[in-house]
C-alpha cells in the first residue's frame, strides 16, 4: 500500500464519515464496503435489499455483518427524501413522480448526501458517469461561483504523485471555464495536504503558436492566476515545458515554475482522458479517481471496469473530501 494512503487513513482515522453505496449487488462494491466495515475511516452504508445481499456475500465469503444496509423500497427514510426531492426541483415534478425518482439508487442515495444522513457517496461500477452525476447536479449542485463540475485523478508512481484535471466530465470548456477548472484542482490538491504547482497544458508554450486554441488556455492562466494569487499557476505550457526542468529552460525561461509542475490542466476532455490513460497503462502510475470537484457535498464516480481497491480507495477520497468541506466551512 502506498504512503499516499496511509496518509490518507491516518488523516480520517476515527472520524468514520458515512459513504454511501448505491450499488450493493455489485460484489466488488459489497466486499469494499466489508473491508470498510473492519476500521474506523469510513462507516459504509450499502443500498439494496438485504437478504439479496445477504446471499451475494455468502456466495462470495464476504464478511457483512454489522453492515447498514438500506432498502429503498422498504426503508421509512423513502417518504421524506421523496418530499425533500420536491422542494429541491422546486415543482419540476410531483410527489408522486418524486417517490417514483428516489427509488432509484442513485437518487436515493444521492439524496441520503443531501439530507446529511451520509457525507458522501461513491457510484459508478454498475452505471455510466452520466447515472452518477446527473442526481448529483440536480440535487447537491455546484458550490456557489463554481458552474460546472470537473473530473480529476492522482496519479502515483512510486515517490510520484501528481494531478491531472479535468479527464472525466467536459468535452470542451471556454477559457473562463477553463480556469475554474484549474482553481478548483488547486484547491483540492491543497485539500490533500499537496503544495499545488499548476501548469496550463497546450501544443504551444507562451505564445510558440498563435491559434484560437492557444489563446484560450493563455487566458485561463490569467484568469486563474487573478482568482489565486498566492497560488503557482503558469501556462499556456506544453507537457514537456512544465514538467522538464532543461526543457522549461529553453521554452519557457520565465516560468516559475520552472519545469516542476504537479498539477496539470488538460484544454480538452479529450486531451485529459487520453493523457491519464497513456501514464496509467505506459507509464505505470496508478490512477486514484475520477474525483468530483466544484459540487457542494463530495460525490464521485467509478469507472465501470473498477477494482475493489480502487472503490476502497475512492471512499477514502471522498471521505477526505468530506473532511475539506467540513474545515472549510
Amino acid at each position: 500500500m502506498s504512503t499516499f494512503i496511509t496518509d490518507l487513513k491516518n488523516n480520517l482515522n476515527g472520524e468514520n464519515i458515512k459513504i454511501v453505496f448505491p450499488e450493493g449487488t455489485d460484489t466488488r462494491i459489497l466486499t469494499a464496503a466489508a473491508e470498510h466495515l473492519k476500521n474506523s475511516y469510513v462507516h459504509p452504508i450499502v443500498i439494496g435489499d438485504a437478504d439479496e445481499l445477504q446471499k451475494i456475500a455468502a456466495d462470495k465469503n464476504i464478511d457483512i455483518e454489522g453492515l447498514e444496509i438500506i432498502n429503498p423500497k422498504t426503508s421509512e427514510l423513502s417518504g421524506s427524501l421523496a418530499e425533500e426531492f420536491c422542494e429541491v426541483r422546486q415543482g419540476k415534478v410531483t410527489l408522486e413522480q418524486a417517490e417514483d425518482i428516489v427509488q432509484n439508487i442513485n437518487y436515493f442515495g444521492t439524496m441520503l448526501v443531501h439530507t446529511g444522513y451520509a457525507d458522501g457517496m461513491v457510484s459508478g461500477a454498475m452505471h455510466s458517469t452520466p447515472d452518477t452525476v446527473r442526481p448529483a447536479l440536480q440535487i447537491i449542485k455546484t458550490k456557489d461561483g463554481v458552474s460546472k463540475t470537473s473530473g480529476i485523478f492522482f496519479m502515483r508512481r512510486g515517490d510520484e504523485l501528481y494531478v491531472m484535471g479535468d479527464c472525466a466530465i467536459n468535452p470542451t470548456l471556454t477559457a473562463e471555464e477553463l480556469s475554474e477548472v484549474a482553481v478548483e484542482t488547486a484547491k483540492t490538491t491543497q485539500s490533500f495536504g499537496i503544495t499545488p504547482r499548476v501548469a496550463l497544458l497546450s501544443f504551444s508554450s507562451k505564445g510558440s503558436a498563435k491559434t484560437e486554441e492557444a489563446e484560450k488556455v493563455r487566458l485561463a492562466t490569467e484568469y486563474a492566476q487573478d482568482k489565486l494569487p498566492d497560488t503557482l499557476i503558469d501556462g499556456e505550457l506544453q507537457f514537456d515545458a512544465a514538467f522538464v526542468p532543461g526543457v522549461a529552460e529553453k521554452k519557457s525561461p520565465k516560468s516559475p515554475l520552472e519545469g516542476n509542475a504537479n498539477v496539470f490542466i488538460f484544454p480538452s476532455l479529450e486531451a485529459g482522458n487520453i493523457g491519464y490513460k497513456i501514464a496509467q497503462r505506459l507509464g505505470g502510475f496508478e490512477a486514484y479517481g475520477p474525483i468530483l470537484q466544484g459540487l457542494n457535498k463530495p460525490v464521485n464516480d467509478l469507472s465501470r471496469g473498477t477494482t475493489t481497491e480502487e472503490v476502497y480507495n475512492l471512499a477514502l477520497f471522498t471521505a477526505t473530501q468530506v473532511m475539506a468541506n467540513r474545515h472549510d466551512s
